[in-house]
């Protein structure tokens, strides 16, 4: 069984350009690639100035990759992160938002997500004040489906660490009190999930009463540590038999966009074959189809090196490789050549 499966931009770092965005939307739409959330943390105006108005020149080439969308038959969101509202959901917060909802409806938006994640936690009643919020954006958007990320999204401790310990029952209750018509985000056992058993897929469901809407943080490589790394290897740990357990299945891609599009056909053939998949192969098959056999091949003797080393420890292995990838005229070797440069380091600024 085939999951319903797209792409939501949701890294912190630089954001992918526009051309970038088009041009990988229509490149995975014909592999099922059938849905894609603008949300990047670094639109402030999606996030920590999510009052504001996004300045003129976002607002057209948002209106331009929704047409995109709607042209390639790809489902076209946003992501909204109204930092931290549910300290102070009062008049002007409430004014805001209903402006920001009127944007999405000039856009013609199909899907709205609502994120509250990596926002303090620290509130005992956190579920109830976000769900009421929820709905509240309910009532007044007009995208056909929403889906939400709980600000515990994970059973990872780590969010407990970061953001607070996570209110008793926060997630039996987000689920009990959300009305079962919208989507619920969950990343998996980790943050960053090495897999989606059949058996956490359907303890999660039960827990916020439907099917989870999985944002899989692979092959993300944002941050401070997983900038380091190229995430190019083939998906595993994503069996075809979650498919009917789960709403949908989002992946969160890397910062270089045609190397994204490697691990993500190998998601595709993943759901389709089921048991015959096989990664090894899976990733032969993406490389050639995205970079072209010769390229395809260079990568595959070097998958090691780009993805486990990490670009500090590369020492005299990165010039090497630099001088290997400078050869191909092709966007993905740019990447690479990029990322050994540090063009793709982590910057504070820029993913704040």
């Amino acid at each position: 069984m085939q999951a319903a499966l797209g792409i939501i931009e949701g890294y912190y770092g630089a954001p992918w350009s526009w051309d970038a965005r088009a041009d990988t939307i229509s490149f995975l739409a014909p592999h099922g690639y059938r849905f894609y959330f603008y949300a990047p943390k670094a639109d402030l105006f999606l996030r920590e100035r999510w009052q504001e108005d996004h300045p003129p020149e976002t607002a057209d080439r948002l209106r331009a990759l929704a047409l995109h969308c709607r042209e390639s038959g790809v489902r076209f969101g946003v992501g909204l992160s109204p930092f931290e509202i549910y300290r102070d959901f009062g008049r002007s917060a409430r004014a805001a938002l209903a402006r920001k909802l009127s944007f999405f409806a000039e856009l013609g938006i199909d899907d709205l997500a609502v994120l509250f994640d990596d926002m303090k936690g620290d509130d005992p009643d956190l579920a109830g004040k976000q769900v009421d919020i929820v709905h509240w954006i309910a009532e007044r958007a007009t995208a056909d489906n929403i889906v939400v990320c709980p600000t515990y999204y994970s059973d990872d401790p780590l969010l407990d660490r970061i953001f607070g310990p996570r209110p008793q029952n926060y997630l039996e209750e987000f689920g009990v009190r959300l009305d079962p018509s919208i989507d619920i985000f969950w990343t998996g056992e980790e943050i960053v999930a090495r897999a989606f058993s059949a058996g956490h897929v359907d303890r999660v469901a039960s827990l916020i009463g439907r099917k989870p809407f999985l944002w899989d943080n692979y092959p993300v490589n944002d941050g401070k540590r997983m900038s380091q790394f190229l995430h190019l290897r083939a998906f595993t740990g994503r069996p075809a038999r979650i498919a009917d357990r789960i709403a949908a299945h989002a992946v969160n891609p890397a910062l270089q966009p045609v190397l994204t599009r490697i691990p993500a056909l190998t998601l595709a053939q993943s759901y389709a074959l089921g048991d015959a998949y096989e990664y090894g192969r899976a990733f032969e098959d993406a490389a050639t189809a995205v970079a072209g056999s010769v390229l395809a091949r260079r990568l595959q003797q070097d998958l090691s090196l780009l993805q486990d080393t990490g670009l500090d420890r590369l020492g005299s292995a990165a010039e090497r490789l630099r001088g290997r990838y400078a050869e191909f005229d092709h966007p993905a070797a740019r990447e690479i050549v990029a990322w050994l440069d540090g063009a793709y380091r982590f910057q504070a600024e820029v993913a704040s």
